[in-house]
């Protein structure tokens, strides 16, 4: 039987989805792209804000009206958070939330056998890490999830609602999979989570900063990156393995979300910019090259033209490399939602523009420190004569060369920019 899966939303839904179809593929199914007919279509969801939601559900609609005598399979946050609207669609025929992934086999083969519908869609609080192991990411950059739900109650955010209380996984389990992943050729692990900084809150005597120090000390091991950390997790262990493991690279990610203080009290962040911009500076004493990116959200509600010139003059004084923008979406369910002095849309468009604007004028700031400069990296795309892929400080480079080259790493010299790519040689 052949079988797609739609994929929406995070990084984390993305190592679910792939988890998904290996264990399809080991039992023999064949994995088809979304575009071709299939047996089985599974739709794996998101429900981040309001319009994530109304994808979900169209791209829902889209895979049975695509696969008309297919079992279509509906999984994700949608479902944990809308279950009973996705079950009166017609034409769907499992329903599962955040739970019960791993045994996505089971639940298609039991349907083939009695044809009976099933909706499993179980309460997120207070449950343990569903096991999950990933033999094979198909690129140079392989993903494992560590880590699942948040305990952060942002007031903008749903996720905490839909995928739980904070559960890391075992860390056995998290150093087998990187081996598997490394034996199969990968060069870099990246750790991905809901909350990643947050593993190991629920384990006794063992945190975040121990499981770096253990991958780190894999020898086949070239890379190591985090998809994603709270600044507030950044504590004296974690910045002691910043400075003494050259593995981990030379890139985080660390979200800032507004760099207004009153904004950031309203949108319940754990720290103040003071706090952020102090960490920050601790970072660059220890990697003073090093790339760090952000989230930020604009046109949060009641967020004045002052304040959003605030966030402009914070992002400047901490000089990100780069900005992954978002205008504030409302989400049902969330106190933001329910805030008086809701921006208006054309407003946050302006605002988008603005930061987007300056982030690419940070990210060419940064390129132009390295020209002329020789670095390592690692390939991952070969196209019209050229290879494209990343440095460990996250320059994403486009050089002439040859196939043969693909997920080996290459040493070159960094000899322009013509973004969004420094050119190298």
């Amino acid at each position: 039987m052949k079988f797609n899966i739609y994929t929406l939303g995070c990084k984390v839904n993305s190592y679910e989805s792939n988890v998904m179809s290996d264990l399809l593929k080991n039992k023999g199914y064949e994995q088809v792209d979304t575009d071709s007919k299939a047996d089985i279509s599974i739709i794996n969801t998101c429900t981040v804000t309001n319009s994530a939601d109304n994808k979900s559900f169209k791209t829902i609609r889209h895979a049975i009206k695509q696969n008309e005598d297919a079992i279509i399979v509906v999984v994700g946050c949608a479902s944990q958070n809308r279950k009973e609207d996705i079950v009166k669609i017609d034409g769907v025929d499992i329903v599962l939330g955040n739970i019960g992934k791993s045994k996505i086999v089971d639940y298609i083969d039991e349907f083939v056998k009695s044809k009976e519908k099933k909706s499993d869609v179980f309460d997120m609080m207070d449950i343990t890490f569903e096991p999950m192991i990933l033999n094979n990411f198909n690129r140079t950059r392989a993903f494992i999830k560590i880590q699942d739900g948040c305990n952060n109650y942002c007031s903008y955010c749903i996720i905490p609602y839909v995928r739980g209380n904070v559960r890391s996984k075992n860390k056995e389990d998290v150093l087998k999979e990187a081996n598997i992943l490394i034996g199969d050729g990968h060069k870099e692990i990246v750790l991905t989570g809901i909350h990643t900084g947050h593993y190991g809150s629920d384990l006794k005597d063992y945190g975040f900063a121990d499981l770096l120090e253990e991958l780190c000390k894999i020898d086949s091991l070239e890379r190591l990156r985090i998809s994603s950390i709270e600044i507030t997790e950044l504590d004296d262990k974690f910045m002691k393995v910043l400075k003494d493991n050259p593995k981990l690279v030379d890139h985080m990610h660390i979200p800032l979300q507004s760099g207004s203080d009153n904004v950031l009290k309203n949108m319940n962040r754990k720290y103040d910019k003071e706090y952020f911009i102090n960490k920050i500076n601790d970072i660059r004493k220890i990697r003073p090259d090093i790339s760090i990116t952000t989230d930020v959200i604009v046109g949060f509600p009641g967020e004045t033209e002052e304040e959003f010139n605030e966030t402009i003059e914070t992002i400047k004084k901490i000089n990100f490399t780069k900005l992954h923008v978002f205008p504030y979406s409302r989400r049902k369910g969330t106190k933001a939602d329910l805030m008086d002095n809701q921006i208006d849309e054309r407003v946050k468009k302006e605002r988008v523009k603005k930061l987007i604007e300056l982030s690419k004028e940070l990210e060419i700031n940064y390129m132009n420190k390295f020209l002329n400069k020789d670095v390592l990296f690692i390939p991952e795309v070969y196209k019209d004569g050229y290879l494209i892929g990343h440095t460990g400080n996250y320059l994403q480079v486009k050089m002439k060369g040859c196939k043969d080259l693909l997920g080996k790493s290459v040493n070159i010299s960094l000899k322009s920019v013509k973004y969004p790519y420094i050119l190298g040689e």
